[in-house]
This record gives structure tokens, C-alpha cells and sequence, in this order.
């Protein structure tokens, strides 16, 4: 279970940064190279390398290397992992608003 957290910590902090969630959005769209990918943000390449090494360690994405063009695949199934965190956390806060009007529009829960 402690693995489980770390991880989605770790996604949490990846996805932190505006530059990597818009890596994230292009990525979804279909793999790249890093070139490519590097072209559409104002910055080095050794600066945009960092947010895909952050990317890469923390599972979001896969760096393929073919020659001298290293391309950048979105892992899906690792942003699975935030989606089962919010429906968890959509369950318990449906369940409490639930509460909360049974208590509001219910005489016998008031008595209680």
C-alpha cells in the first residue's frame, strides 16, 4: 500500500508543473520526439530534458531511443492511477453529501 502512495505522489508532483501537463496533452495526441516535443516550449533542451527525466521516473510517459531520435510515448495506464484516486475521493464526498441532505430533508434522521 505504501508503494501505491508513492506513486500517485509522485504522479501528483509530475503533473505539478504547467510544462509537463501540456507535455502530457500533446503526448496524448500521439508519440513524438523529444526535438519535436522541445520545439513548442521556450526553453533549453537540457531545461526541457528534466521535465521529460520527471515525466519518465514517475511513469508517465516512455521514451523510446531509435538512432539519435529519442521518441516519447504517453503511459496511459500510469494516469489510471489519479482516476482511481478521484473516484475514490468523488465516492466518499458523494457519500457525505448524501448524509448531509438525508439529515436536512429527513424528520426521523433530525430526532437523532
Amino acid at each position: 500500500m505504501a508503494q501505491y502512495w508513492e506513486q500517485l505522489d509522485g504522479v501528483f508532483i509530475a503533473l505539478a508543473d504547467p510544462t509537463r501537463r501540456r507535455v502530457i496533452r500533446r503526448l496524448g495526441r500521439g508519440p513524438t520526439s523529444v526535438g519535436d516535443l522541445a520545439r513548442e516550449f521556450p526553453m533549453t533542451l537540457p531545461s526541457f530534458m528534466k521535465h521529460v527525466r520527471t515525466l519518465e521516473s514517475n511513469g508517465l510517459i516512455r521514451t523510446v531511443k531509435s538512432g539519435r531520435v529519442r521518441t516519447c510515448v504517453l503511459n496511459r495506464e500510469r494516469l489510471a492511477l489519479v482516476e482511481g484516486w478521484l473516484a475514490e475521493q468523488r465516492q466518499i464526498w458523494e457519500e457525505r453529501t448524501d448524509r448531509l441532505e438525508r439529515l436536512v430533508t429527513d424528520p426521523k434522521e433530525n430526532q437523532q
